[in-house]
């Protein structure tokens, strides 16, 4: 009969076993044999001890692996993430991003839906661009009508010794092409938003909206005139300034996206500004202030909070203005 060769073994202990019952051993014999199962069963014993000893330590190590990535992942989960300030920081301290330090300027009431988009959209702008800077929102909570050039010059004396150029920024303009410089102005006043670029205004002597200039150049205008309150005419008499100062003001070149430079973020529908003026004021509107500025600004800071805008940090200092009745009656409105 032909079998497998899987079944041979089992058939070859089945057949020994029949040889053993019909054959009686001898004494000795039978001592001999039993003498070898002792030792098998001694043998089967080690080796089933240790299988269960290497068992045991591949099942604690596998255990203990677990356990060690668990502690690993609960470790990750309890850490902090990293502070957005502390990564400017550190990325800041990299000495590829230059020696200036850049205080952005917003003249700001009351227009905080502008303010959530524009602080986050300006810290991402300027850090791809290596700008050291840090946003200083000056936010005017008195009762008097707005005023855009007392801010600016509230956020000049404000802006502490770590920073040496200035940028007077709107705060419902946002500059879409990476290409704009926001560099140390060091050769003279550089206006961002040119009247070739500026979404609104296109006359030659615009200069709001966006300007960069240094400290120094700031001080040699005397900052800016304090009697405009209400919208407009502050940036008009700004230019008259740099003139006089004799400074060369320096705009964009080389780009290219014209009108759609920048986003113009504000809705006159639901925010309407401030144009009344009353008689006294439309007479003293287009005159030159030659002696007002950083000289005579009467302002108090109420408070000043830190802040952090989708990871953008900002500064909004509260201001108070003071004015002069006698001298600029339309700070008030009739």
């Amino acid at each position: 009969m032909m079998y497998s060769s899987r079944r041979k073994p089992v058939l070859y202990f089945k057949e020994e076993r029949r040889n053993e019952i019909s054959q009686v051993p001898h004494p000795e014999e039978k001592f001999l044999s039993g003498k070898c199962t002792v030792y098998k069963l001694f043998g089967l014993c080690m080796v089933l001890l240790f299988v269960s000893l290497f068992w045991l330590q591949f099942s604690c190590s596998g255990d203990m692996s677990a356990t060690m990535h668990e502690d690993r992942l609960l470790h990750q989960q309890q850490q902090p993430p990293p502070c957005p300030g502390d990564v400017q920081a550190s990325a800041a301290d990299d000495p590829s991003w230059g020696p200036h330090k850049l205080a952005l300027i917003v003249p700001f009431r009351e227009r905080f839906e502008e303010l959530l988009v524009f602080v986050p959209f300006m810290h991402t702008f300027l850090n791809k661009k290596k700008i050291r800077h840090k946003i200083l929102v000056i936010n005017q909570v008195d009762h008097y009508r707005f005023n855009r050039a007392s801010l600016i010059n509230v956020g000049h004396q404000e802006s502490g010794n770590d920073t040496d150029y200035l940028a007077m920024h709107d705060v419902d303009l946002l500059p879409l092409n990476e290409g704009l410089d926001y560099g140390f102005p060091e050769d003279g006043p550089f206006h961002v938003a040119s009247p070739e670029l500026h979404p609104l205004y296109h006359y030659k002597t615009y200069v709001g909206g966006i300007l960069l200039l240094t400290k120094k150049h700031y001080h040699m205008c005397n900052g800016m005139s304090n009697r405009f309150w209400g919208w407009g005419r502050e940036d008009d008499e700004f230019y008259r300034r740099l003139r006089k100062a004799e400074l060369q003001l320096f705009r964009p070149s080389g780009i290219t996206t014209g009108y759609k430079t920048f986003l113009h973020i504000h809705d006159p529908a639901w925010r309407k500004r401030d144009q009344k003026r009353v008689a006294s004021q439309k007479q003293e509107q287009f005159k030159v202030d030659p002696e007002g500025g950083l000289s005579n600004l009467r302002y108090q800071v109420e408070s000043r909070q830190e802040l952090t805008i989708s990871g953008a940090p900002c500064t909004v200092i509260n201001t108070k203005l003071e004015c002069d009745q006698n001298q600029t009656p339309w700070c008030l409105l009739a």
